[in-house]
């Protein structure tokens, strides 16, 4: 199979930029060839706050077609309704070809960058939140900068980041050789162990589904174990059991499954160390913009 080579972000952006205009802008046509403007994203949101994520994204977007694009606030900073976001000028059909596909990505971005930031107001000194692979297809590059921005982490890129033995793992193996739920995790792990000789996988992570499974992971060299659908109650209870056999120790607590801004501070009390959440990067709201000529 042939390599897969992620594009640059540039190279994304004019992709981005090239499905909207396609054959040409035959809307933006009408207007004076030599007409100028300058216009302004500002933001719409009222009451709390929303996490700015994408400005130089947005700002490259418009550089695309040789607008000037002058960014008034930075990455990461808090606006309030009615707040100037970025300023632009250049050739009026040039700047209207780029409106939309800078505003549709600063605001997922935002909203992404925002959510992330609410849930992680929430959460104890050392834990963190995390991104999933739940991101939409060709923007999980964007996704898990604007979830970095908001204060939270990226997690793993994508299967080349990092082993991660999922249930749907184990359960292959069971029904390829035929052998237990334990014996297939204690498989793989092992050839987890193997494969990290020789190639720089320093963590490999178990999802497990009862605190059998976590005592068994951790006994057999997994690192990171995550505690998929367990509720706040259940994870304390294996956080308990492993700290009881002297294992707790060995390997970090990923919570996940189902968490959302309502219940983080409770699984973050669970005496887990990780909080992972597709919640921030499927279900997150746009930020509300708009540009203004």
């Amino acid at each position: 199979m042939r390599a897969y080579s992620r594009p640059s972000a540039r190279g994304q952006l004019e992709g981005f930029l090239a499905e909207d205009i396609g054959r040409g802008d035959v809307t933006g046509a009408l207007l004076h060839e030599d007409a100028r403007i300058a216009a302004r994203i500002v933001s719409r949101e009222g009451g709390d706050c929303a996490v700015v994520a994408g400005v130089s994204h947005a700002r490259a977007i418009f550089g695309l077609r040789n607008c000037r694009a002058r960014a008034v606030v930075r990455d990461g900073s808090s606006v309030s309704k009615g707040d100037t976001i970025i300023r632009v000028t250049g050739r009026a059909q040039d700047v209207l070809a780029c409106e939309r596909t800078a505003l549709n990505l600063l605001s997922r971005m935002s909203g992404i960058a925002t959510e992330t930031a609410r849930m992680a107001a929430r959460l104890p000194e050392g834990v963190h939140i995390y991104a999933t692979r739940k991101t939409a297809p060709g923007l999980r590059r964007f996704d898990k900068e604007a979830v970095e921005i908001g204060g939270g982490k990226r997690h793993r890129m994508g299967l080349f980041g990092a082993i991660m033995i999922k249930d749907n793992h184990i359960a292959a193996e069971m029904a390829s050789r035929g052998v237990s739920r334990q014996e297939a995790i204690a498989n793989l792990i092992q050839r987890a162990q193997m494969r990290g000789r020789r190639r720089v996988h320093p963590d490999i992570e178990v999802e497990v589904e009862n605190v059998g499974d976590a005592v068994l992971a951790a006994r057999t060299g997994a690192t990171t174990i995550m505690l998929d659908n367990f509720g706040p109650a259940r994870i304390r209870s294996a956080v308990s059991t492993l700290a009881k056999l002297n294992l707790r120790d060995r390997v970090r607590i990923e919570a996940s499954g189902g968490i959302t801004r309502r219940n983080v501070a409770a699984y973050a009390s669970s005496g887990a160390d990780m909080i992972s959440s597709g919640f921030i990067t499927n279900s997150a709201r746009g930020i509300d913009l708009s540009m203004e000529v």
